[in-house]
This record gives structure tokens, sequence and C-alpha cells, in this order.
């Protein structure tokens, strides 16, 4: 068992990081540092924030109510790919089923898992804007997808809320309270996660490999991309394994372009 702040076996309070994708209000935000410092944490990523400024404006302050540091202290990027940069895994908090995605989990699981990952670099959880939540894109980006099973009845949360529920969730995990068991099979010794930025220049690379084999019609893509995206985030890239569909990318792509040059010299 360890503290806030200190590393140890699971990783933990320090590696954590929580996204709020475009929130919209500002005392929100305070309220959400709040829910972070009560917990023991500190790292705030905010993506393009609806108010500018937001670390300074006085609700916000207002809300924090005593995790100034946490407000004053957070990041502000422009995009989700920008928050998720050097993260190797991350969950996608959202209030409704998805058609495509990465896998499903309850937040006691999520925080379970996380005590895996979080020993091995930084880990995410993001948070969507509180009028519409998380786009399907922002979603796909994710390693896995966790839902709070609210009343179904009037299952809205605000914002804050769910990020007090996740915070939570983690600090016992992390404390080492009731944790769920590991997935991981015993004696398994993964090798290092590959970063969320890896994994979608991997994406990048294999469509453009697909649409080169003309496997993927670029003008009428349908679900192809979005399917994949499943698959993969299911397996749980390692680094190495991202570099092996790259490396079998690189070659398609390089067999297709010596075949156009050998029909423009027929």
């Amino acid at each position: 068992m360890f503290e806030p702040g200190s590393a140890g076996p699971h990783g933990g309070f320090t590696s954590t990081l929580f996204v709020l994708v475009e929130p919209s209000h500002p005392g929100n935000v305070g309220a959400a540092a709040r829910a972070l410092k009560t917990m023991g944490f500190s790292r705030l990523v905010l993506v393009a924030p609806r108010v500018s400024h937001v670390q300074t404006d006085p609700e916000a302050i207002a809300m924090a109510s005593g995790a100034d540091d946490v407000l004053a202290s957070a990041s502000v990027v422009p995009t989700l790919a920008d928050a998720l940069a050097g993260v190797h895994w991350s969950v996608a908090l959202t209030a409704r089923m998805r058609e495509y995605g990465p896998p499903q989990m309850a937040p006691r699981v999520a925080a379970g898992e996380a005590t895996r990952y979080a020993a091995h670099g930084d880990i995410a959880f993001v948070f969507g804007n509180e009028r519409t939540g998380l786009s399907n894109e922002h979603v796909e980006r994710c390693s896995a997808l966790a839902h709070i099973p609210a009343n179904p009845a009037y299952s809205s949360l605000n914002l804050a809320q769910a990020v007090q529920v996740l915070a939570y969730e983690l600090r016992m995990a992390y404390l080492g309270v009731d944790v769920p068991a590991a997935t991981a099979a015993a004696g398994e010794a993964p090798g290092p996660r590959a970063s969320s930025d890896e994994i979608e220049r991997m994406f990048v690379h294999l469509e453009n490999a697909l649409i080169a084999l003309e496997f993927l019609d670029p003008a009428n893509p349908k679900k192809l991309m979005s399917r994949l995206r499943q698959l993969f985030a299911r397996a749980g890239l390692e680094r190495e394994e991202v570099n092996i569909v790259r490396g079998i990318a690189k070659h398609v792509l390089l067999k297709a372009r010596g075949l156009h040059d050998t029909d423009r010299s027929s």
C-alpha cells in the first residue's frame, strides 16, 4: 500500500490524468478540480474549454473551494490528441452505448485495470462536454470505455460528479481496497504499451495501405476503420505490435507503389 503522490507497485496518483473535453461552465471545471484534490489527484487537462483562461475565472475559483492549486496547474490543449500524447492507456466516460468503440467496463473494473497500467506510465480518464458528451471520434481514440450505472429513470450526472465517482474508485483501487482481479494471465509479462499517438500513427499508416490495396474506398469508407479500431482496442496493443502492423503497412505501400510504377512504364 502507498500514499497519494508516491511511487508504488500499482502506479498511481501522479500518473493519472483527468481530461475534460470542451467543458462549457467554469464552475464545473472548478468543482472537478476540487473532486480530484479530495481524492489525492492533481493532474487536470482541459481540451479547448469554452471560456478562455478558465483557471482564473471567479466562478471556477469559487467552486474549486481550496483546490486552487489543482485548478491553476491545469494544462490547456487544443485537441484530445494533444491531451493523450504520451498516454499509453485511456478510458472514455460515456452516458450512452456506442455501436463501435473500445471495450466497455464498469468504473470499478476500469479502476482495477488502471492499477496495472499506471505503474508503467501516464494513463487518462476522458470526460466529455456537459451537453453533448464525447463524440464517436473522441471515444475511438481511447483504449476502453466506462459507463456509470446511474438510475435509468434519471441518469444525468453533473460533469464534476462523474469526475468524483471515478476519482473515488481510482483512489480505492490505488490503495488496494476492493480491487477487482486483474485480467492478465498469471505469469504474463506484457511488453510496453503503445502510446495513444503511436496508435494513431499506426491507424493512418494502415488506412493508407488499405487504400493502396483498394480494399478501402476513401469515397465510401463505411465503418471499416471504426471496426478495426474496435478490434485493436480489444487487443490492448503493445509498442512492438504497433511496429509490426506499421511494418506490414509499409511493405504493402512499397509493393503497391512498385506495381504502379511498373504499370506506368509498360
